[in-house]
């Protein structure tokens, strides 16, 4: 990503009026460069370095180390000479989304809905180098940096700032009129642009999200324990999952969106019209089985491009085996359970997450 340190807006320095044109301008372009949204903030983060370091201080980043890192709460140390943090959104969301008719049927295989597409850190970081050339070409060179979830940028709390919404009870970005279902990006600039008035939370007396929580993950209102959360453990975490946690994850094998699909807000939500992000390989509603036999090389090829290749082979596999562990008791898939296990026998972690899913369908035979 391009990056200039210094700007010249016509030899002067600009005033009050330009700025507010300009911040104009920076809104509508971010639309016609496909943004549903852009909002602007200054590098004051409020609260929530308060809420982050409470967080931490619970163990709840599980073994994400670098949430702690000083720079996410402090813009102006990430990126000397920051002023303001231009921040935007935009839809995710399927036409056809099928969230509830595939975690329903235990054979198939749930897939977050952020990942069905190409991988929104490169859709999102092209457009926001196209909304930073829009303002040089109107305002000359000025200093800026990109971020699309890339570095240690507290994005739900910049979003929040800048009137994009509200962090929900489950630490989702709520748009009173779209819902959860989008992706943040961040434009930091040395511009003195006008700010934004933050967004109120309108959750009320709702938990619907937690109440739904397959995990228990969310522990309290706006509190989150990731080492209990789905996303987190299907992703980020790489190595055993704990046992205990293996039958709630039911058939979610990358990622989940429970507490968004139980949202009222997102009854607003809006369908994407973004091509990029329309679900690739049939992976909206996969038989979980299939999944099982592609071979590194084939899972390397058709997640070319996608977040998911974020879990990893080993993780992907994990996953799955869960999923077919957590699946009504067939032979073929206690077949493939097995020829899985032989073929991993060297790999300790892949070789107990196949093995307790190879007791578990053998264990519903005995059930019967």
């Amino acid at each position: 990503m391009k990056r200039i340190d210094s700007h010249d807006i016509s030899n002067s320095q600009p005033t009050a009026h330009d700025m507010t044109a300009m911040a104009q301008d920076i809104k509508r372009w971010a639309r016609e460069l496909g943004f549903q949204q852009a909002g602007i903030s200054d590098i004051d983060l409020g609260q929530h370095p308060q809420h982050l370091a409470r967080w931490l201080a619970a163990g709840h980043h599980a073994d994400m180390a670098w949430m702690a890192e000083p720079k996410r709460c402090h813009p102006e140390q990430l990126v000397p000479g920051t002023q303001r943090i231009i921040s935007v959104r935009m839809d995710y969301l399927p036409a056809d989304p099928r969230c509830f008719e595939v975690l329903n049927n235990p054979d198939l295989a749930y897939v977050s809905r952020y990942a069905l597409g190409r991988d929104y850190h490169k859709v999102i970081r092209r457009r926001l180098q196209q909304l930073a050339d829009k303002i040089s070409q109107a305002a000359g060179p000025f200093g800026y940096r990109a971020f699309v979830d890339s570095a240690p940028v507290l994005e739900k709390a910049v979003a929040s700032q800048a009137g994009l919404g509200w962090i929900g009870k489950h630490t989702v970005v709520i748009n009173r009129q779209a819902g959860s279902w989008f992706f943040l990006g961040e434009l930091f600039t040395d511009l003195p642009l006008p700010i934004d008035a933050p967004v109120s939370s309108h959750c009320g007396s709702c938990q619907a999200c937690i109440d739904i929580c397959p995990t228990q993950a969310i522990v309290a209102p706006y509190q989150l324990d990731a080492g209990k959360c789905i996303s987190y453990l299907t992703i980020e975490h790489r190595g055993s999952i704990p046992v205990e946690l293996r039958r709630p994850i039911g058939n979610r094998i990358f990622g989940c969106d429970d507490c968004q699909m139980v949202c009222p807000w997102n009854r607003y939500a809006k369908h994407s019209q973004e091509k990029d992000f329309t679900p690739r390989h049939d992976l909206d509603q996969p038989a979980a089985l299939s999944l099982l036999a592609w071979t590194e090389a084939e899972w390397s090829l058709r997640t070319e491009g996608m977040a998911l290749r974020r879990a990893g082979y080993r993780g992907w596999l994990r996953n799955i085996s869960i999923a077919l562990g957590n699946a009504p008791r067939r032979e073929d898939i206690v077949k493939a359970l097995a020829q899985t296990q032989s073929a991993f026998s060297d790999d300790d972690m892949l070789s107990e997450h196949l093995s307790w899913a190879l007791a578990e369908q053998n264990n519903k035979l005995t059930r019967c």
